[in-house]
């Protein structure tokens, strides 16, 4: 009963000292540490320049990064000229044979799509980057047609895109 008392006594005293300290967690689950003092973002219309266009793919990515930040902060989307600026183009968009079996014929194709970053912070410039790249990939299989797979390979990889994107400009890596 004795041992009872004293590592009840323990906890009570543990927790008011924890309590009682001026030292504040903060947990932000979207990934993001966006300075309080930035209030807007823009993104600009992403165009295709890869030598092989998807003709959504310009739509759907610019959209993508759009709902994102709309989604994940507290940011308000402005036209042009938000403290969190984002530009850039598509300046790759493949599909490549990414497994062969024994019998020499692919198994599975690859769809890889790259981007051209812009990223300006007018808080803190120290963490905008110009021309930083960026690039996702998913697999189909080799029996299937591109143009049958594209449209859900698409939204898949420009999530990954926008993720990978998102975490470089709000999550600073």
């Amino acid at each position: 009963m004795r041992r009872l008392t004293y590592l009840v006594m323990m906890v009570f005293c543990a927790t008011l000292l924890c309590s009682g300290c001026g030292y504040k967690v903060t947990y932000n689950l979207s990934g993001g540490s966006i300075p309080p003092e930035a209030k807007t973002f823009s993104v600009a219309y992403f165009p295709n320049n890869a030598p092989m266009v998807a003709p959504t793919l310009s739509n759907v990515l610019t959209e993508a990064l759009r709902d994102k930040f709309s989604r994940q902060t507290r940011l308000q989307q402005v036209e042009d000229g938000g403290d969190f600026a984002f530009e850039g183009e598509i300046t790759n968009y493949t599909s490549t044979t990414a497994s062969v079996s024994s019998g020499d014929y692919a198994l599975q194709n690859r769809l890889t799509i790259t981007v051209k970053v812009n990223f300006q912070n007018a808080v803190d410039q120290t963490l905008s980057f110009n021309n930083k790249t960026f690039s996702a990939y998913a697999d189909y299989d080799a029996s299937q047609l591109l143009v049958d797979v594209q449209d859900q390979l698409i939204e898949e990889i420009v999530d990954m895109l926008v993720t990978d994107i998102y975490m470089a400009a709000a999550g600073n890596w």
